[in-house]
């Protein structure tokens, strides 16, 4: 029998948004707790995993790791906003590093494709010829 507040692993599953392996997935990385099976058969989760499992699904979108999302669950009472802001600084870091990264690569393979498009075929593939390193 299902606990008023509560739902199944499917009913939380479907609720949330995500598969029953997420959130089993979830319960080994420890971003979720699993809880005890009631009646020997079934456990109950309460609804307000719903809410934890949209934030961890925001929180990825956003590109946080399952273990800084992990640091925030903990931080969740948004008391210690010095720790939440360093996470969230060192996070947009990454990305922005992403970004340069993804630049870099944007302006060497315009130049290689441009290359690639006026080299006479007697020459081989400036493309080609700089991956293989020649």
């Amino acid at each position: 029998m299902n606990n008023p507040g509560t739902l199944t692993i499917g009913r939380l599953a479907k609720a949330a948004g995500v598969g029953v392996e997420t959130i089993r997935y979830y319960q080994q990385r420890a971003l979720l707790p699993e809880p005890e099976a009631s009646n020997g058969a079934f456990r109950h989760y309460p609804e307000q995993l719903v809410d934890q499992i949209r934030f961890i699904k925001r929180a990825q979108k956003l590109g946080f790791t399952l273990e800084e999302i992990g640091a925030l669950l903990h931080l969740n009472n948004g008391v210690d906003r010095g720790s939440i802001r360093k996470l969230a600084s060192e996070r947009l870091d990454s990305i922005r590093n992403k970004i340069s990264d993804l630049q870099r690569m944007d302006v060497v393979l315009s130049h290689l494709i441009q290359e690639c498009e006026t080299t006479g075929s007697a020459r081989s593939c400036p493309i080609i010829s700089t991956l293989s390193g020649k």
